[in-house]
């Protein structure tokens, strides 16, 4: 039975409706999550999210217009988590500009490594439908700021470095090499280590700096 709060609010079991809405809606992304990263786009539907939810359709409408737009706040959900470790890689590292890229590119294959789905979702499935390719090229925009940054760190100082026009080109070019390369270590299309891929995407990004169009 629903209490009311001081200030009128209903609550059911000490949450408010808010707090189970949006409940409910992790609950549904963790499914849609575990979908995707799991058996593909293609095997997302309504009905398995929520069966997998344990929630009604009724409740899957509450949070998203269709399985489309579930599919692309899974995507955004697991790009934050991405984003956020590595920039909290490159706040905590070393203050030597290499140093620095090594451990955001740590960073982002740790998160690889520790539940692969994230591979899938970020740089694979984004091939797999119209909405997720969006999403995709909607990224591409963050993570090159992160790349430019650590672009301009490496060689900003140098007379031979790019101006910030040119380390923008470089860093959504790398951006589109990089997912590629870590796509393909992940499903097992490129057979190197970890410190040997981790090695070489530094040494991409340290070898792209200096192009410049000047």
């Amino acid at each position: 039975m629903p209490l009311v709060t001081t200030d009128g609010e209903r609550t059911w079991g000490g949450r408010t409706l808010e707090d189970r809405r949006a409940q409910r809606r992790e609950r549904l992304l963790d499914a849609g999550y575990a979908l995707l990263g799991d058996s593909g786009a293609a095997q997302v539907t309504v009905r398995g999210v929520c069966r997998a939810a344990r929630l009604t359709e009724r409740y899957f409408y509450e949070s998203f217009d269709d399985r489309e737009a579930l599919l692309v706040a899974v995507h955004a959900r697991v790009a934050d988590e991405a984003r956020t470790a590595i920039a909290a890689a490159v706040a905590a590292g070393p203050s030597e500009p290499v140093a620095r890229a090594t451990a955001a590119v740590e960073a982002f294959v740790k998160l690889l490594e520790d539940d692969p789905r994230r591979g899938r979702v970020l740089l694979s499935e984004v091939f797999a439908d119209q909405r997720l390719a969006r999403a995709g090229v909607d990224m591409i925009p963050a993570f090159a700021l992160l790349l430019a940054e650590q672009i301009a760190g490496i060689f900003g100082t140098l007379p031979e470095g790019p101006d910030a026009l040119d380390g923008q080109l470089t860093s959504v070019a790398l951006v589109g090499a990089l997912a590629h390369l870590f796509s393909a270590w992940l499903d097992g299309t490129l057979e190197v280590s970890r410190e040997r891929l981790v090695a070489h995407a530094v040494a991409l990004i340290v070898a792209a700096g200096p192009v410049s169009s000047r």
